[in-house]
């Protein structure tokens, strides 16, 4: 047979074929007189086993394997990998399938974040804002939607077991009474702020007026959580060891609402150390 005939037998491509002989998986036969290669029915019985092989999953490498252990015991060993791969696969599909029933649902009855997709955990707690907000006027607060963006950041980037730490320290900033008006208030000071100069005479009063609304906001739950060095972090604006991530965090704000933030920390610290 011919290469184009022998991959018509056996269903692949002539491509495919000279691929194998480069890796050394299917024996190349010498050139006859008149040019061409034969090949024999022997090359048909192992390109057929690459074919099915593959088929199953394994890849190349594998498949050198396989092929170059004549008694079949190897085989064994390496079907029974590739099955257990496949159950860990099928499991994460289905985990994957369910989160996205999930955030469909939640499309569908107009829950869905424009951060998301996120975390169930992250999702409700977003879910609980906005049902803590529903009915209020006007456009929505610049410094709020930097909040979420920065907890789907968290939601992505951190140790499950420290994001649920988080969301539980912050549920008090949203069901005990008051909650949420003082962080509308927080919001709107600081919103103000965006635009404040650092050399007025007035924008330092309106600081501290921020800070302290913020401070007040901020459940005692969240000191907790974050532990006294994290928050002395942020209110120092610098980051723990090489720790680049608060520089971005307060580059994203105008001078005044950065240093609100920061003071707004400190007067938790002092809080918690009373």
């Amino acid at each position: 047979m011919r290469i184009g005939e022998l991959a018509g037998v056996v269903g692949v491509t002539t491509r495919a074929i000279r691929h194998y002989h480069h890796l050394g998986l299917l024996p190349e036969p010498e050139r006859r007189a008149n040019g061409y290669r034969e090949y024999g029915l022997r090359h048909a019985v192992v390109l057929a086993r690459i074919r099915r092989l593959t088929e199953l999953g394994l890849g190349l490498a594998e498949v050198r394997d396989v092929l170059a252990d004549d008694a079949g015991r190897e085989l064994a060993e390496v079907l029974a990998e590739l099955d257990a791969d496949l159950a860990r696969q099928e499991d994460a599909i289905r985990a994957r399938r369910e989160r996205l029933r999930v955030l469909l649902e939640d499309a569908e009855q107009g829950r869905l974040s424009a951060e998301g997709p996120v975390s169930p955990q992250l999702g409700e707690f977003f879910a609980e804002m906005a049902r803590s907000t529903a009915g209020r006027e006007g456009p929505e607060s610049a410094m709020a939607a930097k909040d979420r963006e920065l907890l789907a950041l968290i939601d992505t980037t951190a140790p499950p077991e420290d994001r649920d730490r988080l969301l539980a320290a912050m549920h008090p900033a949203l069901t005990t009474p008051g909650a949420v008006e003082r962080a509308h208030e927080v919001y709107a000071l600081l919103d103000a702020l965006a635009e404040a100069d650092p050399a007025d005479p007035g924008t330092d009063a309106a600081v501290e007026e921020a800070a302290r609304a913020l401070a007040g906001a901020l459940p005692d739950s969240l000191l907790e959580d974050l532990g006294t060095e994290g928050v002395r972090a942020v209110a120092d604006g610098v980051g723990l060891g090489d720790d680049r991530f608060l520089d971005a965090f307060f580059s994203e704000f105008a001078p005044a609402q950065a240093e609100a933030v920061r003071r707004g920390m400190r007067l938790l610290l002092e809080r918690g150390a009373g």
